[in-house]
Parts: C-alpha cells; sequence; structure tokens
C-alpha cells in the first residue's frame, strides 16, 4: 500500500520546486552597458540576481523529492523481490524514466543557476568594441520547470507502481508439509 502522507509531501515538494523554476525563469537577470562619468569606458550592470537563489531552491526541493521517494522505495534494488507482474514492468520502466527526468531537470537548474550567477566584470575602452554582458539564455529554467513536472508525475506513479507490485507479494510463510492430527 502506497504512504498517502509520503506521495503528499512528495507532490507538495515537486509543486515547490516547479514554481521556483518558473520563478527563476521571469526574474533572469538581464545587463545593460553603461559609461562611467568620465566617459573613458563601458561596462555592465546587472539588476537583481534572485533567479540564482530560486534555480537553487527548485534544485534542493526536487532533490529532497527524489531522496524521499527513493528511500521510500529502497532505490528499487533493495528489499525483498517484487512479484513479477505488470506493476513491475512499469515501476522498472517508471523508475528509469523518472531518474532520466530528474537528472535533466537537475542539470538545467544547476546551470542556469550558475549561469545566471556569472557576471562579466571587465569594462572596455569607449572606442573599442562593447563589453559582452552575458546573462543566462531565455528558456533553460523554463526547460528546468517542464522536467521537474515531468519527474515529479514519474517518480509519484513510480512509487505507486512499485508499492503495488511490492504489497501484492506475499511468499508462504507456513509449513510446506501435509499438515497430520495428533492421534493418541
Amino acid at each position: 500500500m502506497a504512504s498517502k502522507l509520503l506521495l503528499t509531501v512528495v507532490f507538495v515538494f515537486d509543486i515547490i520546486a516547479f514554481g521556483l523554476a518558473v520563478a527563476a525563469e521571469q526574474r533572469r537577470s538581464t545587463a545593460k552597458i553603461l559609461q562611467d562619468s568620465e566617459v573613458n569606458y563601458n561596462y555592465c550592470v546587472y539588476d537583481s540576481d534572485i533567479a540564482t537563489g530560486y534555480g537553487v531552491g527548485a534544485f534542493l526541493f526536487l532533490m529532497a523529492s527524489q531522496v524521499l521517494i527513493m528511500v521510500a522505495s529502497r532505490c528499487f534494488c533493495c528489499g525483498q523481490a517484487l512479484k513479477p507482474t505488470g506493476s513491475r514492468a512499469w515501476a522498472i520502466l517508471l523508475f528509469v524514466t523518472c531518474w532520466v527526468t530528474f537528472f535533466i531537470a537537475e542539470v538545467c537548474l544547476l546551470a542556469g543557476s550558475v549561469r545566471n550567477a556569472y557576471h562579466t566584470k571587465y569594462r572596455t575602452v569607449f572606442a573599442a568594441n562593447p563589453p559582452s554582458c552575458e546573462t543566462v539564455r531565455k528558456g533553460v529554467f523554463a526547460a528546468g520547470a517542464s522536467f521537474v513536472f515531468f519527474t515529479g508525475i514519474f517518480s509519484e506513479l513510480y512509487y505507486l507502481c512499485y508499492s503495488k507490485a511490492n504489497g501484492s507479494f506475499q511468499p508462504y510463510g507456513g509449513e510446506a508439509g501435509v499438515r497430520m492430527g495428533s492421534y493418541s
């Protein structure tokens, strides 16, 4: 039987991670080129860096969600064997899919956070080419948010299938012989 408390906590963590990833996409750093007061140099000025914190928060909430599911299911590799049914086959397929989408989501969120935190520190002479004010590309956090969504769906379905396959297999623990009453 699947734990409703675990599914609720994981669902809430996934919703928070999704919300933070969407917020990070909306609040990405932007930059503009300004001149110094003597008009000798051009340099980059970046606005808010809050998207980095949102991205890292989404990263951590998604990781906590994945850890909870994997600890509850013993990462599918430890514990007693599952009965060979359709639920076990779905659990295996969803386990692999869950880890693939989790990895992609974590890479998008981490790469977006690192790239958003990077700010160009150099300046150029006024007559030279303007500095390259690099920012995170549009859609990196959005891709992370979409894979957070898919990871949430696949991990919860994996846990449900795992629980169904795990709960249905009850090996016979009794005596294997023919039972005979005592004769006096």
